[in-house]
């Protein structure tokens, strides 16, 4: 074990001395603070187990990090399906009917890099637009054709790490039916999504024509979870249900029509836009969600002080105490937002960021 008292502070002191002759400083203090938790767990009683998983898991968010890295300026759709479906089957063609179509609108595509619903992801954007993520797996797992070989390809070792990268990079997520792990999946994200974890975002869950797979599966959530008090009547406006190429397509371009992306500063939440709403539009705002602004109103606003390094600092912004329970609601807020602007030059590249 590492000494504590003098000792411990002289292996911070050296780990400041570290970041003070590294070559890239923009990020000093995240750096210092990742670099003094690994000394700090140094001093404790972890198993050899244990540093494998911290090993391999920094192994594979640097890996992600740099592979994503040139693309971060573009937005992605992660689509999630069965391995299993073949070629010919009617899902297959529908998620490669998909993927062509909003890799023709400029976004990228993310899939698992496997077979099934992810092969005809990477088939229908193509390598030039599509990442895999893939995972190795006793079976199933392989690399599909169409994305093997391509430097937009990673292997993870980690489940947890692979699905962080997953949500991270998407700024959409598009389902078609799967089995077990698609559904872990669709309600992971709904969980995400719903607690403000993740997103905002659109959730598209796309079937074959006349398929009830989705249906069945919104006929138990609205039955058990809704019915039961478990979840809001909001929470519908999460996700849309669809057969329909173009409309899962439309879900998508449409909810970043004017709205771009948020966050928090403090208490506040900061909508970005791409173009500025009028007071008009902004006060039917207040008329219609004053039910979730905790204190004041919904105002518009310049960049935050503390958003001054930020690369969205020119766009115009909304605030709004939030009640950070509502998540449905801030969904139809979006909505609304994007139809106030939704002809406005700004609109046309919905796949930029």
């Amino acid at each position: 074990m590492l000494p504590s008292g003098q000792g411990f502070e002289s292996l911070q002191a050296e780990v400041i001395d570290l970041i003070d002759r590294l070559p890239m400083l923009k990020h000093s203090q995240w750096i210092e603070r990742s670099l003094s938790t690994v000394v700090q767990m140094a001093g404790e009683e972890l198993d050899r187990l244990d540093w494998k998983i911290i090993s391999s898991s920094l192994r594979d968010m640097e890996k992600a990090f740099q592979m994503f890295y040139p693309y971060r300026h573009v937005r992605k759709i992660v689509i999630f399906g069965s391995a299993r479906v073949s070629p010919e089957s009617a899902e297959y063609l529908m998620a490669r009917d998909f993927a062509r179509a909003m890799a023709q609108q400029g976004f990228m595509v993310i899939t698992g890099g496997g077979g099934g619903i992810m092969q005809a992801g990477n088939e229908g954007a193509t390598a030039e637009r599509s990442f895999g993520l893939n995972i190795q797996l006793p079976f199933e797992q392989s690399s599909n054709p169409f994305i093997a070989g391509d430097p937009k390809l990673l292997n993870f070792k980690y489940f947890f790490t692979r699905k962080l990268f997953f949500l991270r990079e998407s700024d959409a997520l598009a389902l078609f039916p799967g089995g077990f792990g698609t559904l872990d999946e669709a309600f992971e994200c709904l969980t995400l999504t719903q607690t403000g974890k993740f997103g905002p975002a659109p959730l598209v869950l796309i079937d074959r024509p006349g398929g009830d797979y989705w249906h069945d599966w919104n006929y138990f959530v609205q039955k058990q979870l809704r019915g039961r008090g478990l979840i809001s009547a909001n929470d519908r406006s999460l996700y849309t249900i669809t057969d329909d190429v173009n409309v899962a397509c439309e879900a998508i371009g449409s909810f970043y029509l004017v709205y771009h992306s948020c966050r928090y500063v403090r208490e506040k939440l900061v909508i970005r836009l791409k173009t500025e709403l009028s007071e008009e539009n902004v006060d039917r705002l207040n008329t219609d969600f004053s039910d979730i602004v905790v204190t004041g109103k919904i105002e518009k606003t310049k960049a935050l002080p503390a958003e001054a390094a930020d690369e969205t600092f020119d766009l115009p912004r909304l605030t709004l105490h939030f009640n950070q329970r509502d998540l449905g609601r801030l969904y139809q807020l979006i909505a609304a937002i994007n139809q106030m602007g939704a002809a406005s030059p700004e609109a046309a590249h919905p796949e930029q960021k």
